[in-house]
């Protein structure tokens, strides 16, 4: 026996390619596929897209298609429906209801800056012109897919989170669904922080389910128009608390103040373009790159150490040009964080703002740094503390906000990040607050320079002398004398707590020119084991 065919069996002749098929034949399974997805298809849809329109925004598919670099989106779940069925016509569904109301895939973002390997992202995007981007049976289905892809190839998600939450009129649905909360969608998405940048991006009403996801979220970048609530107005009537108009349930000035939002834009197109840039700092070094004179950073801090500056203007100064990315701005103004470069390499950053309650670390600017490190912290960014603080905020009043447990947490996250810290202090140094700015100490971090602006002590100068030196002031009965005792143990304070005299003990690293702050930074940077960058444990990033 031969094996194969006999030989005197004769094989039939197959066809040449090039010579016996059409290659541009479209067969009919094919065509149906194609047609299929183009009812998805901006161009297919005119009313959709022009109600949009008339709201000033786009379509969760440009939002899509401006994210990915051309031709590098995959996407999964294209062809599912509403599961109504049973009460919707099939090519009404086909119609109406594409992808179920939620746009998903892999693609490449910021490819051209840092390679396909690292560009590649999940993308999920909610369509609000199908059903108002309601969270349905099977795009809940399409959701547990993606993330666990997600999961599994360690790649970013970005959450287009535009919807009102969870959808009931899926009746397809009632005969396999009791209550539905058995899903394991809101499991999955929480699983990934820590383990992959998550980004949430929203551009219009965000409410229930569709914001139970988006607070799960790293960052949170919303559209001034925008409105965020665990409750939509459909839940909040239903509870019994009256109707609200959904432009009334958080709006932008409360998710700021609040510190809900992370970094507030314009409209949807700031939104996509904010997107990328803080994906970026996660993705690698830019290669090119320009910055100040760093001279003019002899300048900032006044010589009159009473007086105020901008410290944002310091960090830009410090940063290459327009790498500075700052989040919650308008949240615990006391304290600055967000994302930089310095020769092309990121950093987290945070610092004290000397503008507002004088540089004191109050409640709200604790939460703001210890999340900053733990974000930095779980996905490998260095982080730069600029100091200049009096210290953790005191009073009756500041007590009432749970000052000592929210200070407290620099403490706690400081001494568990796995990510370097380069503290520079610029001018004042005081107490607790300042050794929570370091990671928990001054020889906590990788080092702690400061600039000849620096001064230290157990507590303000001032504070010092009237608390320890209250006898003696005291006994010194003609009040210009008395003001005059006082002003010399001031100085006396301030000559043993110049920086150059703290160095001398060892209490600080170094004594640094400002110009050369940068240089110091990329200096110590390459001594860090690459190990130091990611501790072998996962860590979550706490949402708030």
């Amino acid at each position: 026996m031969k094996s194969g065919l006999h030989s005197e069996e004769k094989q039939e002749k197959q066809p040449s390619v090039k010579k016996d098929i059409e290659l541009d034949h479209i067969r009919p399974d094919l065509a149906e596929v194609i047609e299929r997805y183009s009812f998805g298809l901006d161009e297919n849809r005119p009313d959709e897209v022009a109600r949009r329109n008339d709201k000033n925004r786009r379509t969760a598919r440009t939002y899509v298609n401006e994210l990915c670099d051309p031709d590098t989106f995959i996407e999964y779940g294209a062809f599912a429906l509403a599961a109504q069925r049973q009460r919707r016509s099939l090519d009404d569904l086909i119609k109406r209801t594409p992808t179920d109301g939620m746009i998903a895939g892999i693609g490449s973002v910021n490819g051209s800056l840092y390679g396909q390997e690292k560009s590649r992202c999940m993308i999920m995007a909610y369509d609000y012109t199908v059903l108002a981007g309601t969270q349905g049976f099977f795009n809940h289905k399409k959701k547990d897919r993606i993330l666990q892809v997600a999961y599994e190839q360690r790649l970013p998600l970005i959450y287009l989170a535009e919807g009102g939450g969870g959808r009931p009129g899926d009746v397809d649905a009632d005969g396999i669904v009791a209550s539905g909360l058995d899903l394991s969608t809101f499991y999955l998405f929480a699983r990934l922080s820590g383990e992959v940048p998550v980004i949430g991006v929203v551009t219009g009403y965000c409410f229930a389910g569709n914001s139970a996801l988006l607070g799960c979220c790293d960052v949170i970048i919303s559209t001034r128009d925008s409105n965020i609530g665990m409750g939509g107005p459909v839940m909040i009537e239903g509870g019994g608390l009256g109707v609200v108009k959904p432009e009334d349930v958080g709006p932008m000035d409360i998710q700021t103040g609040n510190g809900t939002v992370d970094i507030l834009v314009a409209d949807d197109k700031e939104a996509i373009a904010a997107t990328k840039k803080y994906l970026s700092y996660f993705q690698g070094a830019d290669t090119e790159w320009e910055a100040e004179d760093q001279r003019i950073l002899r300048r900032l801090i006044p010589e009159n150490r009473r007086r105020v500056y901008d410290i944002r203007t310091v960090i830009k100064t410090l940063a290459d040009k327009d790498s500075f990315m700052e989040l919650r701005a308008q949240f615990g103004p006391s304290m600055i964080t967000g994302f930089m470069r310095i020769e092309g390499k990121p950093f987290g950053v945070f610092a004290n703002n000397c503008k507002v309650t004088g540089g004191a670390i109050e409640a709200e600017g604790a939460d703001k740094v210890a999340r900053l490190q733990q974000i930095c912290s779980a996905h490998g960014l260095p982080i730069l503390s600029l100091i200049d603080t009096p210290g953790f905020m005191v009073g009756p009043e500041i007590e009432k906000r749970a000052q000592v447990r929210h200070v407290c947490r620099m403490f706690v996250v400081g001494a568990n990040i796995t990510v370097p810290i380069f503290a520079v202090v610029l001018r004042r140094g005081y107490g607790l607050g300042a050794m929570a700015m370091a990671g928990g100490g001054f020889l906590e971090s990788v080092f702690t320079a400061s600039w000849p602006t620096g001064e230290f002590g157990g507590m303000g100068l001032e504070g010092a002398v009237k608390a320890g030196f209250r006898k003696e002031l005291e006994a010194v009965k003609d009040p210009q004398e008395r003001e005059a005792l006082y002003e010399t143990l001031v100085a006396e304070l301030y000559r043993r707590g110049k920086a150059i005299n703290v160095a001398s003990y060892l209490e600080l690293d170094a004594v640094i020119d400002p110009a050369d702050t940068r240089k110091w930074i990329l200096r110590g940077l390459p001594n860090i084991p690459s190990a130091e960058f990611r501790g072998a444990n996962h860590n979550f990033v706490d949402p708030w």
